[in-house]
């Protein structure tokens, strides 16, 4: 067991983006197509975390011409570039899965003063 977590130690960042439910944020993602690698942004709000230590993920919802799409991304992974907090979210829960139901301006997070 000890092996685990040395192993799990070696693979975390040393780094690691500060961010709250509720943020918008953008997502700086590596993307390989064959040879060539690029860097995708995904931006939208933080609904969810889950876990710790090596497998701490985030999940990001963004309204896409009329679509919800939403992706999980884990916080220690290498294809995880950069993550930018565009502003802070105003929320009193931890999971914000109830926005999935809203649509338009009743979706939306107040923005937290800081």
């Amino acid at each position: 067991m000890d092996a685990l977590r040395l192993i799990a130690q070696d693979s975390l960042k040393a780094e690691v983006p500060t961010i709250e439910i509720g943020d918008t944020i953008r997502v700086h993602v590596k993307i390989r197509e064959g040879e060539k690698e690029r860097i995708q942004i995904f931006e939208g709000t933080v609904i969810a975390r889950k876990g710790s230590g090596v497998s701490e993920t985030f999940t990001v919802r963004r309204v896409s011409y009329g679509v919800g799409v939403e992706r999980v991304f884990p916080i220690h992974s290498p294809n995880v570039a950069k993550v930018d907090v565009v502003r802070h979210g105003r929320v009193r829960r931890s999971k914000l899965y109830y926005l999935r139901d809203r649509v338009g301006k009743a979706a939306k997070v107040k923005e937290q003063i800081r």
